[in-house]
């Protein structure tokens, strides 16, 4: 690959990131724990055939080792292959070249640029192998190895229908291909990998493989080293020797446009095998006996959006909702996620966060729960150096805790304020908690209910408030005084009431007992307690005179 195009690639994945503000004792203690962990997932593969990883994940985990490499060139690193562990006693007669994954569309359009006669391919979710023939039978299938040396997976061969024992021809041949896990109409937007590579490899790397295991697994050519000169003519006498998967989804390109729309259409449609991306290659290329176990220039990839992304923990805060209930939330280095920028996630509970025991500068896995919203999915690896986590007092937050917006109590208050103008509470249009946010910060809103007697001239004055939004501001809070008695109480934070009857005034409902409560249908005695301590509460007593000053219906 040229080194301009090089540069550009690196100087576009260091702009993803940032460069850790480690001191070099921390620097050389994480780099090595990332390492140990690549390796152990890289022996736990291609040793035992088991994944305990998803491949994007091990891809960004081994890029990460990568930035951090250059982020601090002076932590010395023992130099050591991914492939180490994969390599075999038996020698490939054409080493296997490997790819460069092209980091985004940029990166794509500059590879694409210098050159023409490109073809792309869906690339395949499988394991490489090597396939000897000699005078038109298969002779030897070699694992791929470390691209040089790979293991004898000949007897698996002669048991899979899906690799031809004889051509149609008495011909020597070396073919380099993938093996790949049968599917059925499998969308891989919808569906990912289903960890289909890890399933081939698995029984790759047991001593018998059954019959039923051998009908599931498929074979997918890519390439023809000493074949003919031109892919097109490859593809075609490949087809004619029994090999017609390469020319039914491999298609010649004009340009980036082009290289986009494929990896669209397979990325989206149903493949008869699980895919992570698209392969580009020249349709010409150097002889193979000149072709070395590393990414060449002729060849490359560009992979689908990651379901899954690798993410730095920056920082863990806890939100306090409405009720007093604690959720943490984890600030990440952003990642992207379906052409999404992620800067958070939510953790979903005190319980799982303490669980897991995640801290900052520890890395995540997160993916999109139902396309939109954030999802932690696991911790892949720890930070050396642990940081204290300040972490609020369960008991001091609870559902009457937090009227104002003191010191702690920001969060829960906030969260009061966006219930109550929201679609659960009173209904008002054009408030956000955004608002209430600003409108807090002014210290204007001390009190749940300040906003009452907000004006236009103190709205001018406020930061943030033209006289359109303004206008419109005002116009919403006023037209709360209407809503209904009932509305109000739950926007006030009234305690889930069954089917009670709360068309009475507050001076009925709150002279009812426990007891009282309980008789209403749906209310048992949990609720019946929370709905007593409600009307009781000294904090609700006040908002209630307040809106009786005020006039509202009810109160």
């Amino acid at each position: 690959m040229p080194t301009i195009l090089l540069l550009l690639i690196f100087l576009s994945t260091l702009a993803q990131a940032r460069c850790p503000d480690w001191p070099v004792p921390q620097a050389e203690r994480e780099i090595a724990a990332l390492r140990q962990q690549l390796q152990h997932w890289d022996i736990s593969y291609h040793r035992d055939g088991l994944s305990l990883v998803a491949d994007e994940l091990y891809d960004q985990s081994r890029q990460r080792l990568e930035a951090l490499r250059r982020c601090f060139p002076g932590v010395p690193l023992a130099q050591g292959s991914p492939l180490a562990s994969a390599r075999g006693s038996m020698a490939h007669p054409i080493a296997h070249t490997g790819v460069e994954k092209l980091p985004d569309a940029n990166a794509v359009q500059l590879w694409l640029k210098p050159r023409k006669d490109v073809w792309v391919q869906p690339k395949i979710d499988g394991v490489a192998v090597t396939l000897i023939y000699r005078q038109g039978r298969l002779q030897q299938m070699l694992s791929r190895g470390d691209g040089l040396y790979g293991h004898d997976w000949s007897t698996a061969a002669r048991r899979i229908p899906a690799i031809p024992q004889r051509l149609p021809a008495p011909r020597d041949l070396v073919l380099q291909a993938e093996l790949y896990q049968r599917l059925d109409d499998h969308v891989q937007e919808r569906s990912g990998s289903r960890n289909a590579r890890s399933q081939i490899a698995g029984w790759m790397a047991r001593k018998h493989l059954s019959s039923a295991e051998a009908a599931q697994v498929g074979l997918f050519v890519w390439d023809w080293p000493q074949g003919p000169d031109t892919q097109e003519e490859r593809l075609e006498r490949l087809a004619s020797l029994g090999f017609p998967e390469g020319r039914e989804y491999s298609r010649p390109i004009d340009g980036f446009g082009e290289a986009r729309q494929w990896r669209e259409h397979w990325y989206r449609s149903p493949l008869p095998f699980a895919s992570d991306g698209i392969i580009l290659r020249q349709s010409r290329r150097p002889p193979a006996e000149r072709w070395q176990p590393r990414a060449p220039h002729w060849i490359a990839a560009w992979k689908y959006p990651y379901a899954q992304a690798l993410a730095s923990v920056r920082q863990v805060q806890f939100r306090i909702g409405r009720t007093g209930r604690i959720t943490p939330v984890l600030e990440i280095e952003p990642v992207t996620l379906d052409d999404r920028q992620i800067r958070r996630v939510s953790v979903g509970s005190l319980q799982r966060w303490r669980t897991l025991d995640i801290a900052p500068g520890d890395q995540v896995a997160i993916s999109l729960a139902g396309l939109t919203i954030p999802r932690l999915d696991a911790v892949m690896l720890r930070s050396t150096q642990r940081q204290a986590v300040q972490v609020p007092a369960q008991e001091d937050f609870h559902a009457l805790s937090c009227w104002h917006p003191s010191a702690g109590c920001e969060s829960q208050f906030l969260a009061r304020l966006g219930w109550l103008s929201g679609k659960h509470g009173l209904d008002l249009p054009n408030i956000s908690e955004q608002t209430w946010a600003r409108l807090v910060e002014t210290g204007r809103i001390k009190g749940l209910l300040d906003w009452l007697t907000l004006d236009q001239a103190e709205l001018v004055n406020m930061a943030g408030f033209g006289e359109r939004s303004g206008t419109r501001l005002l116009e919403s809070l006023a037209s709360a005084r209407q809503r209904p008695f009932a509305r109000w109480l739950k926007a006030l934070g009234l305690p889930p009431s069954g089917s009670a009857d709360l068309s009475r005034p507050w001076s009925e409902l709150a002279l009812k007992s426990r007891q009282d409560w309980q008789g209403e249908a749906m209310v048992g005695a949990h609720r019946a307690a929370q709905l007593e301590a409600f009307f009781r509460a000294p904090q609700v007593l006040a908002l209630r005179a307040v809106l009786n000053t005020a006039g509202v219906e009810g109160f």
